[in-house]
């Protein structure tokens, strides 16, 4: 009988791409450089277009995939795993909400790796609020429609193939009338207004842009951003964002019970202290409640996203969920890492020299609360739980 190899999955592929995105790590945190390496390795893989369906050339990946692999890839570099899931989120709301045409042109693309899909919701005068914008789309000749917008903060908008971008319907639109607009670098005109010199995810390169471009009314992503956002956008960003978290917290947990099981690391470290053990303890608790409500949060998005109703998808507990998520993951995962700290002392968890990267992860990881702020969640969350009387997860 002839053996039949297993599969190969994405985490077996992504595997393949980790020393150098390890390699590259820190160079990227160290100079604030785009990790264009590691995104080079990604493209030569069929993983920028593991969200693709199979008929336009891709994976067929779940969103299940896409959180192995971006905590896969955050063990190694926080800011590679958040560009790639960054990516991924981009790709999720054209696959479920674009049209036909779009679909057709642009997927297979995506697929080859020759895409890489930048995100452009941040506005001044507005920060991230992801459900308004100011700037209207303008009628331009032959149907078309003119793109002119100034972001403060874009997530490797240099270094893009095409961008997703917030705007508001039209010059008389409210602001909460919202589409979501895909142009090619090749059709955009683009400016930036500022360096990047963070303290934290320093590869990200989230420097300030100016964007004028004009796209057919064929590239407008689904006749409503509302439900664009509510169905794939904010679950699929807030899933990316805390696999990042949790992926780069779970590697320097394990990198530091590495260093305390060998024999020369743990040298200066008494394992049989009660202080010592109860704070790995309490780390290692943060990290599994972490990773439980990810996966319970990307079970039911998969069932209620893809298959839900309108009023499944608008439900307080469904909403709260997905920013709890965001929330719990952000202050957990740091908070895991700031333990680790106080577990391996000033040499290992304070030096940047240090072999634990746990420097490098704490920093990354202050950002996390920031990234559409944990205050407006909090505010949303708090407001929705007044219409949920069951105060039970959907």
């Amino acid at each position: 009988m002839t053996a039949v190899a297993p599969p190969i999955t994405p985490v077996d592929v992504v595997r393949d791409v980790i020393p150098i995105v390890a390699e590259r790590a820190g160079t990227v945190d160290r100079d604030a450089e785009f990790p264009v390496a590691s995104l080079a390795a990604l493209r030569a893989t069929p993983l920028m277009g593991l969200l693709v369906p199979r008929e336009h050339g891709g994976m067929g990946g779940s969103l299940a995939d896409m959180s192995e692999v971006a905590r896969e890839l955050a063990g190694a570099c926080t800011a590679t795993a958040v560009v790639w899931a960054m990516h991924c989120q981009q790709v999720a709301a054209v696959v479920r909400h674009a049209g036909p045409a779009l679909r057709e042109r642009v997927l297979p693309a995506i697929a080859r790796g020759e895409v890489y899909v930048g995100s452009v919701t941040t506005e001044r005068g507005k920060g991230g609020h992801l459900l308004t914008a100011q700037a209207p789309l303008e009628p331009a000749p032959g149907g078309r429609l003119r793109v002119h917008r100034d972001a403060p903060i874009s997530t490797g908008a240099l270094h893009a193939d095409a961008y997703l971008i917030t705007m508001r319907a039209g010059p008389d639109a409210a602001d909460t009338d919202v589409r979501l607009v895909w142009a090619d670098r090749s059709a955009v005109e683009l400016q930036t207004h500022s360096g990047w010199d963070p303290m934290g995810m320093r590869g990200t390169q989230s420097v300030a842009v100016t964007i004028d471009a004009e796209v057919a009314a064929g590239d407008v992503v689904g006749p409503d951003f509302r439900d664009v956002a509510l169905r794939t956008f904010v679950p699929a960003g807030h899933i990316a964002w805390a696999s990042s978290w949790l992926g780069a917290a779970q590697g320097a947990f394990r990198r530091v019970v590495a260093m305390l099981r060998d024999p020369r690391g743990r040298r200066g470290y008494d394992l049989d202290s009660e202080l010592l053990v109860t704070r790995l303890a309490r780390c290692r608790a943060g990290l599994d409640c972490v990773e439980a409500l990810l996966e319970r949060t990307i079970a039911t998005v998969e069932r209620i996203g893809r298959d839900g109703t309108a009023a499944e998808v608008e439900s307080p507990a469904y909403q709260i969920l997905v920013n709890e998520l965001k929330v719990v993951a952000s202050e957990q995962t740091f908070a895991a890492v700031d333990r680790l700290v106080d577990v391996v002392g000033l040499r290992h968890g304070y030096i940047k020299t240090s072999a634990t990267g746990i420097e490098r992860v704490l920093r990354d990881l202050r950002s996390a609360s920031l990234m559409y702020a944990n205050d407006r969640l909090d505010l949303a969350d708090g407001r929705l739980a007044l219409f949920d009387r069951a105060a039970r997860l959907p």
